[in-house]
């Protein structure tokens, strides 16, 4: 075997050296495919973008951009999706005509620039630090090598090891540039097979934490008869982007979700004072499948970790009917009580039906019902508040506001009797009291559940159904009433 000189070993391992570092410089190559060209995509791209909110605090991202590709392999960088995005629902397709875009592969980076991660980047690396001297009145430079981060910042710095407990702390960091794993902004990659040097794409996913909820405003009459109703939808983005000029629609509905997101508290911004009523409905309803959808007839900007609010409905001189109740329990059938309640509140309720006859008609999508009166100097006043489920058309709403606060009620058991096997007999006297100025009628609902049957009472009732009963009682101005009977029920 021939053995090479020393300037032949050399220009042997110049050679070699020369070939690496080509290769290095060369583009990046995929086996029988081409060399891959690198790409970037961010918002200034974007033609266009569709969100379609769930109130299950999730949403549907449809982004229409056009891309500046190359023939063969491209790796494109995605931007400004959304940080909570679920990766694996993510699809994209182009919407030119004829071209072919393959997916070969998807990746999610989520790494996020921020001073925490660029200290983590950098332990057992140096950096500079600065701390201000008040004697010289400037900034005194030193170099360190960061340790740790965990539960604060130790550095070593000429020699000693220094801790630094948290921020605020008179150092600044310096770092001579950011890693290359920490992005600015969530950025999708993809490696992609295109036959087109630009194409239009379409990108739609679903993220979480992009959420919305009614709000309504009723306000009432004086006497309590009809009241003008306001809808608002309340918007809450904290998906971790924004969407300027989005096509806005809403899903109204309980859809199934195999993993669904974990509800988070939403920022309730309320006012003493109800906003203005809306000059006219800005959403446009359809049903979609079994939940009903509802499309903003303009463009509107959702920025991150912000809270809007739109109208959804207006109508006035709704018919209300205000309702004053007063209920029992079930278990006063079971057994021996004597008094059962003692100054017991009367509840205070407003019903309304939902129907195009009484000016609405149109199916509510679950939220809160915030009610306010005028006082006697025209001022609104808020007098209660209730939650409402999704409420189909042609269906009644009933409002518990509050407590009446001048009609009382007691119960007593007069008397109760066990006649046989799970059969007893009682009998029962309520007396309802209205200290107000005007007559004012109860409705009383009496729960006794199982077999029963009333043997004697002082008034009328009406059987409500299986289980219940009901007296409806007029009580004068200032002045009382009483309701007795005598029930017999089986309970086993």
């Amino acid at each position: 075997m021939k053995r090479l000189g020393f300037r032949g070993s050399r220009g042997l391992l110049l050679g070699l050296c020369a070939g690496l570092l080509a290769a290095c410089q060369a583009p990046v190559r995929a086996p029988g495919r081409g060399p891959t060209t690198l790409r970037q995509s961010e918002k200034a791209q974007r033609e266009s973008v569709a969100v379609t909110v769930y109130n299950q605090n999730f949403a549907v991202v449809k982004d229409t951009r056009r891309l500046k590709l190359a023939p063969g392999l491209v790796e494109l960088s995605f931007k400004d999706v959304s940080a909570n995005i679920q990766p694996e629902t993510v699809q994209l397709h182009s919407l030119t005509p004829g071209a072919r875009l393959q997916v070969l592969e998807q990746n999610y980076r989520y790494d996020l620039l921020s001073p925490s991660k660029l200290l983590e980047k950098y332990v057992g690396k140096s950096i500079n630090v600065y701390r201000y001297d008040e004697k010289t009145g400037q900034d005194v430079k030193k170099s360190a090598e960061v340790l740790s981060v965990e539960g604060g910042v130790v550095l070593r710095i000429d020699g000693e090891v220094t801790a630094i407990a948290a921020a605020g702390s008179g150092w600044r960091f310096a770092f001579p540039e950011v890693p290359s794993s920490l992005l600015e902004k969530p950025t999708l990659v993809w490696l992609l097979d295109s036959d087109r040097a630009e194409q239009r794409v379409e990108l739609t996913y679903l993220t979480q934490n992009l959420n919305w909820r009614a709000d309504y405003v009723l306000k009432l009459s004086a006497d309590d008869t009809k009241a003008d109703l306001n809808g608002w939808v309340t918007l809450n983005n904290t998906s971790g982007t924004s969407y300027e000029n989005a096509s806005l629609r809403l899903v109204a509905g309980d859809v199934n979700r195999v993993q669904p997101p974990s509800p988070k508290e939403l920022a309730r911004a309320e006012s003493e004072i109800p906003m203005a009523a809306p000059e006219a409905p800005q959403f446009r309803q359809e049903n979609l499948f079994e939940y009903h959808l509802y499309s903003l007839g303009r463009p509107t900007t959702l920025l991150d970790k912000e809270t809007k609010q739109v109208s959804l409905l207006s109508a006035e001189g709704v018919n209300v009917v205000k309702k004053l109740v007063f209920n029992g329990e079930p278990y006063f059938y079971r057994g021996r009580y004597g008094q059962l309640a003692s100054n017991q509140k009367v509840g205070v309720f407003v019903e309304l039906q939902n129907s195009e006859k009484n000016r609405l008609g149109m199916p509510l999508p679950k939220g809160t019902v915030r009610l306010y009166k005028a006082d006697s100097a025209g001022a609104l006043q808020f007098v209660g508040e209730d939650a409402i489920d999704h409420t189909p058309r042609d269906e009644k709403l009933a409002l518990k506001v509050g407590e009446a606060f001048d009609v009382v009620g007691d119960r007593v058991q007069k008397d109760w009797s066990q006649v046989g096997s799970c059969v007893a007999e009682g009998s029962f006297e309520v007396e309802l009291r209205n200290h107000k100025d005007t007559d004012v009628q109860v409705e009383m609902n009496e729960p006794a559940g199982g077999d029963w049957q009333l043997l004697s009472q002082s008034q009328p009732s009406v059987k409500v159904d299986a289980a219940t009963f009901r007296f409806d009682v007029k009580v004068p101005a200032r002045g009382s009433s009483k309701v007795s009977y005598r029930i017999r029920v089986r309970y086993c």
